[in-house]
């Protein structure tokens, strides 16, 4: 079987045949071929999917503007804990040592039929340096992004001086403040919780947030402070398109994140790692919203992870799941690793629309370029469709190219075949390059349909099993003449057998 490389190129006559047919010659054709189709054994979700019941269409509508609920506190008093408890499930990483949390996240909560956003925060220390320091003004953003706050105390340890300087801080917002006594596991430290009083901040809340102990009614209490629509969010009618941010750690996803955003809205850091919470952040470039998703750099082996680690790769995969286009960011600084490959391989499994955005373009000298073009051809040439854009996450150069690649990625996830152009490019196809003869057997193409878009998914109604090179054939003639730029393509086999007289 010859790969499909070997194929002929395309021929660009049949590119204006396929032009030339006029939507009455292509619904004949499809009405002629789902007749003959009648002949074989044929199952009910092929029915279903011959009747067009097999759009994967959504619609991106608009986004209500949630009302925000910021926790906050020192490091290790809780917050983590406490958002899971809220939540229901281990969203948030929890780990017994301090700084576990690094950014701002958001999450969608509900309680009793009320949707918010909730956002947990890096612990707040007022003379952080370094890291601290970005953790700590982070938190200083959230508080400054909310409507209501939740300020939360271990109550086994009391207020500190780092608390009343807190305390000072949200005093200055004039936002609603509720004291929140975490680590209030019986009756017999409620006293600890009464204690907090003397922050001034009004009636400590008692709870145990790894227990649960307190917390519905510390929510119903929130509901009442809380407002029906943000005051500080804006809805973005239409629906931002979500792009998750993707890489192996340290190769400036946060840096692009902040830049694109022109503010620090997340950690950076040259600690690789920094980034262990995807982070969303509704962003504009060139007069267009975005919704960002900065996530944590994917490591070797989820299995080999421990900890804090081992939960962010696994929410790393959950934001790339909830995007429309991942964005891989590739170190050109450094050769191309497994790593970098094995992160274009999951937004591959994924089926989202890809682009490739080489980064530290500025850092490239003459001899590096050379290597790179070299690994580029060799490592990623099962994504030569994808867009690429060479940039410099720090500096912003080249930002704007970023936007053109995303929506002509976007483009190519959306599209849509008609089943009468579809299976006219199949006829001449199979016509001028009959699939090889297996066991004395020709496998024939009976009939295709674009089953679903985001990601474009073709379904072939086929007399035997189709060769994977000719299945690739299949693709690569898809491209050739339909774009797809920056869009995975999924040909899929459906094999039945004539119907038994």
């Amino acid at each position: 079987m010859p790969d499909e490389d070997s194929y002929p190129e395309l021929d660009h006559a049949l590119v204006e045949r396929l032009e030339s047919i006029d939507e009455e010659t292509a619904a004949k054709r499809v009405t002629a071929l789902r007749a003959g189709l009648e002949e074989y054994e044929l199952e009910d979700d092929d029915l279903g999917l011959l009747d067009g019941e097999d759009s994967a269409e959504f619609e991106t509508g608009a986004s209500p503007a949630l009302p925000i609920l910021a926790i906050v506190g020192r490091p290790n008093v809780g917050k983590s804990a406490l958002v899971n408890r809220i939540l229901g499930r281990r969203e948030a990483v929890v780990q017994d040592v301090p700084g576990v949390t690094r950014d701002r996240v958001n999450y969608a909560a509900e309680w009793n039929d009320r949707r918010f956003t909730l956002v947990d925060t890096g612990g707040w220390e007022p003379d952080a340096k370094g890291i601290n320091a970005s953790v700590a003004a982070q938190a200083e953003v959230a508080i400054d992004l909310a409507d209501a706050v939740l300020f939360v105390v271990d109550a086994t340890v009391g207020a500190t001086s780092t608390d009343e300087h807190v305390v000072k801080l949200l005093r200055s917002t004039k936002k609603p403040v509720i004291l929140v006594a975490n680590k209030v596991d019986d009756a017999h430290q409620e006293p600890e919780a009464v204690a907090l009083w003397s922050l001034g901040l009004g009636e400590p809340w008692p709870v145990s947030a790894i227990h649960g102990r307190g917390v519905a009614d510390l929510l119903d209490h929130v509901l009442k402070v809380l407002p029906e629509q943000s005051a500080v969010a804006k809805g973005q009618v239409g629906g931002p398109r979500r792009v998750a941010l993707l890489g192996r750690p340290n190769v400036g996803k946060s840096s692009l994140l902040n830049k694109a955003a022109g503010s620090e809205r997340v950690v950076v850091n040259e600690l690789a790692g920094t980034t262990r919470d995807p982070v969303d952040e509704q962003i504009e470039i060139s007069g267009k919203p975005w919704t960002f998703v900065d996530t944590a750099g994917i490591r070797r082996r989820v299995n080999l992870s421990k900890g804090a680690d081992f939960y962010a790769s696994l929410r790393t995969t959950a934001a790339l799941e909830k995007a429309e286009v991942a964005v891989v960011l590739i170190d050109v600084s450094e050769p191309i690793s497994e790593q970098d490959v094995r992160v274009i391989d999951l937004v591959l499994e994924s089926g989202r629309a890809l682009v490739l955005a080489f980064n530290k373009w500025d850092l490239l000298d003459d001899d590096r370029r050379r290597y790179l073009e070299r690994e580029i051809e060799q490592d990623l040439a099962h994504v030569s469709w994808a867009p690429r854009v060479n940039i410099s996450a720090k500096t912003g150069r080249h930002l704007e190219k970023l936007v053109p690649a995303l929506e002509l990625a976007l483009e190519s996830w959306d599209t849509r075949i008609p089943t009468g152009k579809f299976n006219a490019l199949l006829a001449e196809l199979t016509a001028e390059h009959p699939h090889p003869v297996r066991g004395g057997k020709q496998p024939r193409i009976l009939f295709g349909t674009q089953a679903s878009n985001r990601p474009p998914t073709f379904v072939l109604f086929t007399t035997g099993f189709l060769d994977p090179q000719y299945r690739r054939f299949i693709t690569r003639r898809l491209r050739e003449i339909y774009g797809f730029e920056g869009s995975p393509i999924n040909v899929n086999m459906r094999v039945r057998e004539k119907r038994k007289r």
